[in-house]
């Protein structure tokens, strides 16, 4: 942070903090000509519903004081003034996290490093690690569930976890290294084929799955899918390339959706979808686990 937005910063908030101390003062204050305690302001609603003048109880404009007090006290002890570090030091990557984590590695690594010498399948399906896979599925809760979900059913954009159909491999080996360098998937734009043709791709890319389309419109699409690039990724038969985590297009499975009106548009607009990688912020024996996890999931 420069030292000019630092300034600043601790200039807005000490005058928002000051400005509260005044405001709450001078809303208080009795004023020349003002009604007494008691007395009718002289405001009156629906007939004979008045307005009387009597302020907060002192108890509390002192909560409001005290909220202001506190308010300056954490900021002189605490970060939280731009780069002033605060009276006590304190910083969330200081001793007292490293403290916190050193603690949980020396309870919780030895059963880490317990898991890590057995196969992901054995972990995912045999009844005597069932500890494992409940370490994995915590794991998975924490880091995993903002966006496949907590049941790992996945959204749209986000891959369901429990069902057959892999983007990039369902084998224990392909998804830890997923899980471990992450995955980068793009469809490009196709938007210069126009309209009319991306009607036509469109057509021919639901015919695939078995479903009712326009067959001469499908047949067009046909020929503009296999001239365009589609089948670079997609393959000759549509069926994809896990090796370029490239959708197999010919079942039900839709990852952002299969409507004719959805289709249409990653047609035409493409698609970005990222995995971040896990392996610095897990280590290799937790991503063992949460591997062990995820594919239990579609082993029924």
């Amino acid at each position: 942070m420069s030292s000019f937005w630092s300034v600043w910063i601790i200039a807005l908030t000490v005058a928002n903090i000051l400005g509260c101390f005044w405001l709450i003062w001078w809303t208080m204050r009795r004023r020349a000509g003002e009604a007494v305690q008691g007395d009718v302001t002289g405001h009156t609603w629906d007939g004979d519903l008045q307005e009387y003048n009597n302020p907060l109880p002192r108890w509390w404009l002192w909560l409001f004081y005290i909220t202001l007090f506190f308010a300056a006290g954490y900021l002189a002890l605490y970060p939280g003034l731009g780069k002033f570090a605060g009276l006590l030091g304190w910083s969330s990557h200081g001793s007292q996290y490293e403290g916190e984590m050193a603690k949980a590695a020396e309870k919780y690594d030895p059963i880490f490093k317990q898991y890590a010498a057995v196969p992901v399948a054995d972990l995912a399906t045999k009844p005597e690690y069932k500890e494992a896979r409940e370490m994995g599925k915590r794991l998975f809760l924490t880091y995993c569930m903002q966006c496949h979900g907590s049941d790992a059913g996945g959204s749209r954009g986000f891959p369901n976890l429990t069902d057959g159909d892999w983007l990039w491999g369902g084998s224990p080996e392909q998804i830890e290294a997923t899980i471990t360098n992450g995955r980068i998937g793009v469809m490009p734009s196709h938007a210069h084929l126009g309209d009319d043709q991306i009607e036509k791709v469109a057509n021919y890319v639901m015919s695939l799955s078995g479903r009712s389309v326009d067959a001469a419109k499908a047949e067009e699409g046909k020929q503009v899918f296999m001239t365009v690039g589609c089948t670079g990724c997609h393959g000759m038969d549509a069926t994809g390339n896990q090796m370029l985590g490239a959708p197999n297009l010919t079942d039900s499975t839709w990852l952002y959706g299969g409507s004719p009106g959805v289709i249409k548009q990653t047609i035409t607009k493409g698609r970005n979808g990222v995995m971040p990688a896990q392996k610095d912020l897990l280590g290799e024996e937790k991503i063992h686990l949460l591997t062990s996890y995820v594919y239990s999931l579609s082993q029924k």
